[in-house]
């Protein structure tokens, strides 16, 4: 029987004294789904994947779920040998080194406070269009729209989500299980109301197994659809940054991570069917290709499928998956400063555990801080800025998950053809997960160096949306080089070193 007994790969890690055995299997994977946020994804992207693809939908769903469920056996592989919650970062790191394991890390952060502020903003729409809608009441439901109320709204929230993931790990916990199985149990009445009703609706059309195949649709279309459906799935790997709290560490986390992506994958094909179904890709009325109400979805079709008072349970939900997602995702983020911090990648000021708590509690405020100050600063500059920097996300998260994956085949370089296990999980799997994943990545910078791309804002002929992508990547580099003057350690490979080492079989 094979095991990972005799790894060398934990000898350097540290114990960042958080709360050890407090996540199971099931919380682990509540967190991720959570962290992925289906129902606010879906009412953001079925409208575009709709215009871009068509009735061929289910298909890039599952088309973007393949290179990540491929790169989740990437991390389930690390995890087993090395569970630290840098994830990313500490795995690139011992891949590939200090520099590009910095970058990992530095990407990370940058795509996880990018999506919190975002989040945030859109559990303020929903927050006042629910209340709107409740009451009946159109200026209350618009109030998201004035810039005051808008920020200040979004910076209560952020502040709300920033105290409960600073509470701990359990309280994070049980706020999510009731979350993300109320936005679950929605979707699934949605669901099943909208194939019901759909025969009465005008533009609805007839269920095909042909949205399931590729066949007919463009190769431009598939790809623009691709890089939607990847960002879609984003979010699982939160399962992974909560190993050194989870029990089981070295084979929770990874089961939580296929789970989350698996069970993520069904929710999107059975609400993206039910809403093909009921509306048609129509561009008028409630049909999905309708641009009017592509940006929000549910928010056309609640009240036509689901009836008032009923409605108003799909403007919860999507507001109860933003509040979810923005409370999750302060782990990763709070949790990849904190073994930055720990390593001596950054300031020793971010490896602070609370005492009490147990939680990384100045790395949780500052990541809080930061998509606070973040969102403020870009919706007072430009909504354009702030919108590309939202479009940019699928460069960096497409640069990190490709890191590991490859970072997968390398580090396990001398033990890749020994079991067939390791053939398909070490190797075949994470090569072609990082390969799709680098595919996404070269294609979204060549698209996003037009103008056309995102908001349409440009320099010099340039689109925004790459400059923002690959500029704060690169600002990171300089961030690294005046860290690195003055704490070499981490760069020297002292504190976390590069490694590969050999499986032993007994």
């Amino acid at each position: 029987m094979q095991h990972d007994k005799g790894h060398a790969a934990e000898a350097d890690l540290v114990d960042k004294g958080l709360r050890a055995n407090a996540v199971g299997l099931f919380g682990s994977v509540m967190l991720g789904i959570s962290c992925v946020a289906p129902a606010y994804t879906l009412t953001a992207t079925i409208g575009i994947l709709a215009s871009g693809v068509g009735e061929k939908m289910p298909w890039v769903f599952i088309a973007g779920f393949l290179p990540m469920f491929f790169a989740a056996f990437a991390y389930r592989e690390f995890n087993r040998v090395a569970p630290d919650s840098g994830t990313s970062f500490t795995w690139t790191t011992k891949a590939f080194g200090p520099w590009l394991g910095w970058l990992g890390g530095w990407a990370a952060i940058l795509a996880t406070i990018i999506v919190i502020s975002n989040l945030a903003s859109v559990a303020v729409q929903f927050f006042y269009q629910f209340i709107g809608s409740a009451i009946r009441n159109e200026e209350i439901g618009a109030l998201w729209e004035n810039g005051w109320v808008n920020v200040g709204t979004c910076l209560l929230f952020l502040a709300i989500a920033t105290w409960v993931a600073y509470r701990g790990i359990d309280t994070t916990e049980k706020v999510q299980i009731v979350l993300v199985l109320f936005q679950l149990g929605i979707l699934a009445l949605f669901a099943v109301m909208a194939l019901a009703k759909a025969p009465s609706n005008e533009g609805h059309i007839g269920f095909s197994w042909d949205w399931f195949f590729p066949g007919g649709l463009e190769l431009s279309a598939f790809i623009a659809g691709l890089s939607g459906s990847i960002f879609a799935f984003w979010g699982w790997d939160s399962t992974l940054t909560v190993n050194e709290e989870t029990k089981d560490a070295e084979r929770t986390p990874g089961r939580a991570a296929i789970l989350t992506v698996t069970t993520i994958l069904l929710t999107y094909l059975l609400v993206s069917v039910a809403s093909l179904t009921f509306a048609g890709t129509g561009t008028e009325g409630l049909g999905l290709s309708n641009e009017e109400i592509s940006d929000n979805v549910f928010g056309a079709l609640a009240e036509p499928v689901m009836g008032y008072p009923l409605d108003l349970l799909l403007y919860l939900a999507v507001l109860a998956s933003s509040a979810a997602s923005l409370i999750s995702t302060m782990l990763p983020t709070s949790r990849t400063m904190l073994a930055m911090a720990v390593y001596k990648a950054i300031p020793a000021k971010f490896a602070e555990i609370h005492p009490k708590y147990l939680t990384p509690g100045f790395a949780t405020v500052v990541a809080g801080a930061a998509a606070g100050v973040f969102y403020t600063v870009l919706y007072v500059l430009s909504q354009n800025v702030l919108t590309d920097t939202i479009y940019s996300l699928g460069i960096m998260i497409c640069f990190y998950y490709s890191l590991v994956a490859f970072g997968c085949v390398w580090f396990f370089r001398k033990e890749l053809f020994t079991n067939a296990h390791n053939v398909v999980f070490k190797f075949l799997a994470p090569l072609l997960g990082g390969i799709g994943l680098i595919v996404v990545f070269g294609i979204t910078l060549v698209d996003s160096a037009s103008p056309d791309y995102g908001s349409g804002a440009e320099i010099g002929g340039v689109g925004l949306v790459l400059i923002l992508g690959l500029g704060l990547i690169l600002f990171g580099l300089v961030l690294m080089m005046l860290h690195r003057a003055r704490h070499p350690e981490f760069f020297r490979g002292e504190t976390l070193r590069k490694d590969t080492p050999t499986l032993v079989i007994d």
